[in-house]
C-alpha cells in the first residue's frame, strides 16, 4: 500500500465499541485517516449517545481534492457519503479502503481498490504480536455483542 488507509464508519464503530483505536492506528502507522463525511457519520452516533466521543480524537482527517469529490459523486447511490469519499480517496491516492460494509467492499473490488476490514485488522494485530489470539477473540466477541455482524465468531479460522 503506497497511499493512505481510509477508515469507514463501520470500522470506527467496531473499534470504538471495545475502546481499542490504537489497534487500527498502529496497523498502518502514519497512514490511517478518514474523511470529513465519515467523521460526521461518527459524530451523529456520538450525538445520539450511541458512541464514545473521544475514542477517535487522534484520527487524522483527509480533505478531498476536487477530483476526489467528483469521483465520489459518480459512485453508487446505495453507498453513504462516508463510503463514497473513502473510496474516492483510496482510488485516487493508491490507498486502502477499510470497511465492513458489503456493498462498499464490492464497489472497491470492482474498481481494483485494495480492501480490508475489522477482521483483517484484528488478524494482523495477532500476526504482528500486538495482541494474543485469545485477546483478539475476546475483542471480536465484544464487537459482536455490540452489534458487529461478523462472518466468523473466532479469529482462529482466519489465521
Amino acid at each position: 500500500m503506497a497511499g493512505p488507509a481510509l477508515l469507514d464508519n463501520t470500522v470506527l464503530v467496531n473499534f470504538a465499541a471495545v475502546e481499542r483505536p490504537e489497534l487500527v492506528l498502529q496497523t498502518w502507522p502514519g497512514a490511517v485517516c478518514t474523511t470529513p463525511a465519515v467523521r460526521e457519520e461518527y459524530r451523529q452516533g456520538v450525538a445520539n449517545d450511541i458512541l464514545p466521543e473521544s475514542v477517535w480524537s487522534q484520527l487524522p482527517l483527509c480533505e478531498l481534492t476536487e477530483e476526489e469529490v467528483a469521483f465520489s459523486s459518480r459512485l453508487s447511490a446505495r453507498l453513504g457519503a462516508g463510503e463514497r469519499t473513502c473510496l474516492a480517496v483510496a482510488h485516487r491516492r493508491d490507498g486502502l479502503f477499510v470497511s465492513d460494509d458489503a456493498d462498499a467492499r464490492a464497489e472497491a473490488r470492482d474498481r481494483a481498490i485494495p480492501v480490508t476490514g475489522t477482521l483483517g485488522i484484528l488478524a494482523r494485530a495477532v500476526e504482528q504480536g500486538r495482541i494474543s489470539l485469545e485477546e483478539g477473540n475476546r475483542l471480536l466477541a465484544r464487537m459482536i455483542e455490540a452489534g458487529y455482524r461478523s462472518p466468523v465468531e473466532r479469529l482462529d479460522t482466519l489465521l
